[in-house]
């Protein structure tokens, strides 16, 4: 007993089935969680080593190259890559997708312990560090005072803001930009120090002494104990200024004798403005797969109850809320759910023209889709941007197969049979093709799940959902549809007014199709010839759809990287910053308040660099696009000459702060042929007229002081060398010379000469240094000083040298046209000792461009082989497979009239395709099948079947078709269009020429016997002993 008949004879059943799928699917949608995007843990692993004061040279052959050494042979690594630049050496490594990511870092702690016997042993240990998709901020607080000092300003965020926030649930970290943490700041006077005959390194030593505080032990006595706490530390100012660093002739030499101690930053070169006031940034980081707008309005709840407890001249202001652009696409996109709804019902009930047939198919839209919920849950996915737009997709796919098998059972009440009747014979008659369809569509999205990287982690719950609707659909139209057939549809015998008055239309629809049909079958040759025309248009026009890995969307937000000349200070760079933000104020009315960061990151390395956000308005509340504005500043940007200022607008799919899409990596095994090659490259890829922005990360013309010491000069007056580096790094390099606590918290103390005797290379003549005597012997004496060019960061890709070549492509041209002139450029310009690669976006694209090939094949090869075994044959499977062409050439058609781009939605689309048009096919060839064995020849079985099939046809299709219209025509982000335009213009022009081409096909090439499956053995008759045959037919 099929599932059909059991649910029409218990009907009770066959609702209680339906509504405990929706109440798993209710209770599954409370628990589901609310992003963008999937949550996608990359598995990568960061060791971040700081040594301060060390150039990239000596970090990257004292610290990265003996710990990427020890990395390298952990199992699993994909790309290892490191920067080496002054005072910070960063090691990233990304894994194998499916490595995990635990035993991965726990293999890289494993690794780093092993290497640090052999790093310098002053430095600070490495600190290993997991990523995750959700390491970028997603609420930004800016906080400033007109009054306070920055230092105060700075402490109040830290710690009350911060640690406020930090306790919001879901929240991983909270990050300040700009912070100016308190440090004690010893300046230090080297003419006074050299009169006492004192260096930098006596303080140190002195202060380390003088400035402990261990535990003491305790008393015990008989009946109690008591434990002794000497207090040792030094707590305010005045206690640093008293503290005795010398006694020399029963004189005492304080410290404020030499230099003076002051509450300072503990990193004075970084600075954050809101609108050009100082400020700092309070951004919250989110934990993996956290509720992006639970943790939003939590923020804000906690945000409006500090408001009255903050000190009135500190201020507090959103910078942005990434969580309400997430609020504005999911709405818009549920928004399309419902006018998706709408129309799909709207076309059933055009071409039933009865409620009660209309409440048949569209009944089983709600349990579907609400039923899927439940399996998203349990496989841990969340409600976002793809999974949201599947069951847009799913929509008008899962009302299909109800339609099918209420068309068919109408048919038979047509016909006169009773309700009960025509459910029990229609269903059964439709059961095989519901199933053939069904796994097919589903087959379909089964390759998605094969999809390598960073796509197919982001389209697997897509993927997944659509088939998991359509799965559930078919049970549903199996189970819940013949039984409402069987109990709701009743025999009219007068029609009403709605019916009458559209009966011609169809009638005359239907009459159109069967003359076409016939005169069609009569030159059925030309078929051929169409197919063929299909894949010379797919060759010819695809050629010329440009390809992206996704377009962008207006997501009110540019960030611009400005760049001065290596070796600027920090004050140039943020002279130019603020031009440059008073310009952003003056003239782009869209912007809000802009972002300004000046050395963000911290390290010498970054003085030169700055960032600014651009947050604009609401695009409701501003007349020109993000793309428009984006389009004046990348002009007008150029007219500031003391830094290159590089706009940038956040991709759709990856990291919002991943700079410019192209990023091409080039690599050596010798630095020097690698800087040697660099500017070539340079000036190669700046003249072509694709690429816009064009620059690299590796730099080699930061000017640097060269100290070679004359080691038997400095042997003949007792300094060993390290004294000489040592006096050096503690007198110039802002070295930590202990800690301090102040309120319950711990804060370094950073000890330096004075600026004015470090503001040109003739200062070293005030640096001296201690020999074996204790004598003072000048520094410049021990000495000799060189200006020579070097390279601020040093980069290694794979442990090769590398220097990755970032630029945009110039309008209209796309990330495919940038990256084949880039290719372009690197086989003109590179000799055989260099290889490239591609990172970023870039590699994004190349990966998701090939996988996703592979992955339509592979979903062919699926389909085919499904239908084959459910058809019992090859030839059918390969006349429903021809269809694909000609959906193909629709989709193509479509994608190069809209002026549309080849990218990561549209070739989702295309797959898509690959299910929906053989649908159609299937219904065609499944019922050929049936009426031949009824006796018909195959000419006259293929044209009843196209004709019986061709109102059902029409009416999926376009049930189909208007619940993706919402996409295609643009609700919602502009980046979903070509998947609707692709899927809408595929199967439109694909279902036109399969009514015809298929018949057609079919009557060539079909069998014209009907295949029939015994049901039974044939029986075995006994002749004689040790002798068996079977009877002859």
């Amino acid at each position: 007993m099929s599932l059909s008949d059991t649910s029409i004879k218990r009907p009770v059943f066959a609702m209680v089935i339906s509504i405990v799928l929706v109440i798993f699917g209710f209770v599954g949608f409370r628990s589901l969680q609310i992003r963008e995007y999937p949550s996608i843990d990359p598995p990568i692993v960061t060791v971040t080593s700081s040594y301060p004061g060390a150039n990239s040279d000596v970090i990257e052959t004292q610290i990265t190259e003996p710990l990427e050494q020890n990395l390298n042979g952990i199992e699993g690594i994909r790309t290892l890559t490191s920067t080496s630049r002054e005072g910070v050496s960063s090691i990233t490594i990304e894994f194998n997708l499916e490595r995990d990511l635990e035993s991965a870092a726990n293999d890289v702690r494993d690794r780093v312990s092993r290497a640090l016997r052999s790093l310098p042993r002053d430095m600070d240990n490495p600190v290993v560090e997991k990523a995750d998709a959700d390491a970028t901020p997603i609420i930004l607080l800016t906080v400033y005072s007109n009054s306070r000092d920055i230092l105060d300003v700075s402490k109040f965020a830290s710690n009350v803001i911060a640690e406020r926030m930090q306790t919001i649930n879901g929240v991983g970290s909270v990050r300040i930009f700009g912070e100016r943490k308190l440090a004690v700041r010893l300046r230090l006077d080297p003419n006074k120090m050299a009169a006492y005959k004192i260096t930098p390194l006596d303080v140190q030593a002195v202060l380390n002494a003088q400035n402990v505080e261990l535990p003491s032990g305790k008393i015990e006595g008989w009946a109690t104990e008591i434990t002794i706490r000497t207090f040792g530390r030094l707590y305010d100012l005045n206690q640093f200024n008293n503290l005795t660093i010398k006694e020399d002739k029963g004189r005492i030499i304080k410290f404020s004798d030499i230099g003076f101690a002051e509450y300072g930053a503990e990193n004075e070169r970084t600075s954050f403005k809101r609108s050009g006031m100082p400020g700092v940034g309070v951004a919250v980081l989110p934990q993996a797969g956290a509720n992006v707008i639970e943790i939003s309005n939590e923020f804000r709840k906690r945000l409006e109850q500090l408001k009255t407890e903050v000190p009135p001249d500190i201020v507090l202001d959103l910078g942005f809320d990434f969580s309400t652009f997430v609020r504005s696409t999911l709405s818009e996109v549920e928004e399309t759910i419902f006018i998706a709804f709408g129309l799909v019902v709207f076309i059933i009930f055009l071409f039933l023209r009865d409620w009660r047939s209309t409440f048949i198919p569209v009944i089983a839209i709600p349990v579907s889709i609400i039923a899927t919920f439940f399996v998203m849950y349990l496989l841990n996915f969340s409600i976002n941007v793809l999974s949201l737009v599947g069951i847009i997709l799913a929509i008008g796919l899962v009302c299909d197969d109800a339609i099918v098998v209420l068309e068919n059972i109408y048919a038979k009440i047509e016909e006169g049979m009773t309700p009960r009747q025509a459910a029990f014979k229609g269903a059964k008659e439709i059961y095989f093709a519901v199933i053939s369809t069904t796994i097919t569509l589903a087959a379909v999205f089964l390759p998605i799940l094969f999809i390598q990287g960073q796509t197919g982690r982001l389209f697997r719950e897509f993927g997944v959902v659509i088939a998991v609707s359509v799965l559930i659909s078919a049970f549903v139209a199996l189970s819940l549809s013949p039984m409402l057939s069987a109990y709701i549809l009743k025999r009219h015998d007068a029609e009403n007014k709605f019916y009458k008055m559209t009966e011609p239309f169809f009638v005359w629809l239907n009459k159109t199709y069967n003359k076409s049909l016939e005169a069609f079958m009569r030159v059925r040759w030309v078929s051929f010839i169409l197919v063929i025309a299909s894949v010379a248009i797919i060759f010819l026009v695809g050629g010329q759809i440009k390809s992206e890995l996704a377009p962008l969307e207006d997501r009110s937000n540019i960030r611009i990287s400005a760049l001065a000349p290596e070796g600027a200070s920090f004050e140039f760079t943020s002279k130019y910053m603020d031009e440059m933000t008073q310009y952003i104020i003056d003239s782009i009315p869209e912007v809000s308040a802009p972002i300004t960061l000046v050395a963000i990151g911290g390290g010498g390395g970054a003085t030169n660099s700055g960032t600014l956000n651009l947050y604009l308005k609401d695009p409701k509340e501003r007349k020109r696009t993000q793309k428009e504005v984006f389009a004046q500043l990348s002009k007008e940007l150029n007219n500031f000459y003391g830094v290159r200022a590089l706009p940038s607008q956040p991709p759709t799919i990856g990291a919002r702060f991943g700079g410019q899409p192209i990023q091409f990596v080039i690599m050596s095994n010798n630095f020097d042929s690698l800087t040697n090659m660099l500017p070539k490259f340079l000036d190669e890829a700046k003249k072509s007229p694709v690429l816009q922005f064009v620059d690299a990360n590796l730099k080699v013309n930061k000017p640097e002081l060269a100290l070679t010491i004359d080691r038997d000069r400095a042997d003949a007056l007792g300094v060993s060398i390290q004294d000489v580096a040592q006096v050096l790094q503690t007198a110039l390099a802002g070295v930590r010379y202990g800690y301090f606590i102040q309120d319950e918290k711990q804060y370094q103390i950073i000890g330096q000469l004075e600026r004015e005797y470090r503001d040109k290379p003739t200062d070293l003549d005030n640096v001296y240094v201690k020999n074996k005597r204790g004598e003072l012997i000048q520094m410049s004496s021990l000495v000799t000083l060189k200006e020579q060019a070097t390279s601020p960061s040093r980069f290694r890709f794979n442990r090769l040298s590398s220097a990755t070549i970032t630029a945009a492509p110039v309008p209209p041209n796309t990330l495919g046209d940038g990256l084949k002139a880039m290719q372009d450029v690197a086989d003109k310009v590179l000799t055989e000792n260099f290889t490239t690669a591609l990172t970023g976006e870039s590699r994004d694209f190349a990966e998701s461009s090939s996988s996703l090939l592979f992955t339509f094949v592979f979903a062919i090869v699926i389909i085919f082989l499904v239908l084959a075994a459910q058809f019992e044959s090859f030839i059918d499977p390969f006349i429903i497979l021809l269809t694909v062409p000609l959906a193909i050439t629709g989709a193509i058609l479509s994608l190069w009239l809209t002026n549309q781009t080849m990218n990561i939605f549209s070739q989702i689309g295309i797959i898509m395709l690959v299910g929906l048009v053989t649908k159609n096919a299937i219904l065609i060839v499944e019922f050929a099948n049936q009426r031949k064995q009824e006796g018909r020849t195959k000419l006259e079985a293929v044209i009843e079947s196209a004709e019986a099939r061709f109102r059902p046809i029409i009416m999926t299709t376009l049930a189909t078709t208007l619940g993706i219209l919402p996409i295609a025509l643009g609700f919602g982000a502009g980046s979903r269009v070509s998947l609707g335009i692709s899927v809408v213009g595929g199967l439109l022009f694909s279902t036109f020429l399969t009514l015809f081409i298929v018949p057609a096909i079919y009557s060539y090439i079909a069998k014209s016997k009907p295949n029939v499956i015994e049901d039974e053995e044939p029986d075995v008759v006994e002749k004689s002993p040790g002798e068996i045959i079977a009877p002859t037919s």
